[in-house]
């Protein structure tokens, strides 16, 4: 069986920018990437009701530069700005940098894998049946202009007393084809029997399609044709 790789990672470079952008020497690079995480950790943490999408950063001599995708910038922002003030005061207490703070509003947050995750992660929390919250949240993605979207649960799903694995599927995820604009996200749900891991694959179009087409189907006419079958092959195959 062939092992299937993280989206995100296969298309990084290629398709996809990376979400820390900046350089540093050997000396200095592994306190840097830890300075990275604490960031991320501290706003996932403080902004879990966000709709947190994801962190980008960047650094300079100067400053570090933190993006924050989400989906209800408001509660970042807060009133006049004062709460990304705060925010900004608070990163600089934790990282000892010059921080400036960016927000970036989710328009469709229907189409991001992470937030769907997290959806579905509420909707366990609220004791909703998992086949249920799975059901819904594929049908308002595709519903929302989708290619395809595939969810994964894997856990003690509905109490058992055996840990198992819940796959459903809807349109495509070509996630060999790189101008295919497949996305990934992941969330852990808490639970009285212990976390439930929840995968999210979504497949939103080509990075580069062609006009009138934005589904990628034009790929498969670049096959190469099969050899035909050998004479008499058939034949001996059959005795």
């Amino acid at each position: 069986m062939g092992q299937k790789v993280r989206p995100t990672g296969f298309r990084t470079g290629i398709m996809v920018d990376w979400l820390s952008s900046w350089y540093a020497n050997k000396a200095d690079f592994a306190d840097l990437l830890l300075e990275d995480v604490k960031i991320r950790k501290f706003i996932k943490k403080k902004y879990r009701g966000a709709g947190l999408s994801k962190i980008r950063i960047s650094r300079t001599r100067e400053k570090v530069v933190v993006y924050i995708h989400a989906a209800r910038v408001g509660v970042i922002i807060g009133k006049k700005g004062a709460e990304v003030e705060k925010l900004t005061k608070s990163l600089e207490n934790l990282t000892h940098r010059v921080i400036e703070v960016k927000t970036i509003e989710v328009n469709r947050p229907e189409l991001d894998p992470q937030l769907v995750a997290e959806s579905i992660a509420d909707d366990l929390a609220k004791r909703q049946g998992f086949r249920r919250a799975m059901k819904k949240a594929m049908e308002t993605t595709m519903e929302n202009g989708a290619k395809g979207i595939k969810i994964q649960l894997a856990g003690r799903l509905g109490g058992a007393e055996m840990a198992r694995c819940e796959i459903g599927m809807m349109g495509s995820i070509p996630l060999s084809t790189l101008r295919a604009k497949v996305e990934y996200g992941f969330y852990e749900a808490p639970s009285a029997q212990g976390n439930i891991g929840i995968k999210v694959w979504i497949n939103n179009g080509d990075y580069l399609a062609p006009e009138g087409n934005t589904d990628g189907t034009d790929a498969q006419t670049g096959k190469v044709p099969k050899k035909p079958a050998r004479r008499g092959q058939g034949q001996r195959d059959s005795r």
